[in-house]
């Protein structure tokens, strides 16, 4: 069974490191500009070992308590890209090395109070209006990068989004472009771009994203632990 897991595995992440690949070529892109990063949220520690050994490094968790557990067992660069609760910060900032859902500038106070290490820090912007989904409109994305970028301690790296569910992802990824742009204007050394998931990574691809978010296409829709 084990082997069938890693068989499965290697084969879905062959296939989508080769579909990266496509979208770079096709939109002339550098494919070494673009990391991926495997979202093992809801997937047990065997999986990443299988991705460890696969090559991947960098791993994606939307919750402080799996990540906290993951994180002591898998040496790696671990990402969260969860809504940040001012109750799990001080755990996140032990365990993660890159958070990509800062969306409030008391968020970067604890941050920066909890914080042993340097952290890269991506602002999350909100694309349809819906602030359950987590991000800031886009008239407050530089008041925010002010502070961080004053920061002794971390870095920011650049802009996250997740495309809206009502809108297609070429027209918000489009916008999260047009943001961006704006934003480098201001910011230029934060040129990352957290954008793009299972569903619709190749479009990210397309509208400059360096940073892949990317679960189910790897490791499928099998879940553990709820």
């Amino acid at each position: 069974m084990a082997m069938n897991r890693q068989q499965e595995i290697s084969e879905q992440y062959i296939s989508v490191r080769a579909r990266i690949a496509a979208a770079a070529i096709k939109a002339g892109r550098d494919l070494a500009d673009l990391h991926l990063i495997a979202v093992t949220k809801n997937f047990p520690i065997s999986d990443v070992e299988i991705l460890k050994e696969l090559g991947i490094n960098d791993f994606g968790e939307n919750r402080d308590a799996e990540g906290a557990i993951k994180g002591a067992e898998i040496e790696a660069t671990w990402h969260f890209q969860g809504q940040i609760q001012s109750n799990k910060l001080k755990s996140i900032c032990t365990w993660s090395h890159v958070i990509h859902s800062l969306d409030d500038a008391r968020h970067f106070e604890l941050i920066e109070k909890f914080a042993t290490h340097r952290l890269g820090i991506f602002l999350q912007v909100n694309l349809d209006g819906e602030l359950h989904r987590g991000g800031i409109g886009v008239e407050d994305i530089y008041r925010l990068a002010e502070i961080v970028q004053q920061s002794q301690s971390h870095t920011l790296m650049g802009l996250m989004a997740v495309a809206p569910l009502t809108t297609s992802p070429e027209v918000a990824f489009n916008q999260l472009h047009e943001i961006q742009s704006r934003f480098l204007e201001r910011f230029p050394a934060a040129t990352a771009l957290s954008a793009g998931m299972s569903g619709d990574f190749e479009t990210a691809i397309e509208y400059g994203a360096t940073h892949l978010r990317i679960g189910s296409q790897i490791l499928g829709s099998r879940q553990v632990g709820g």
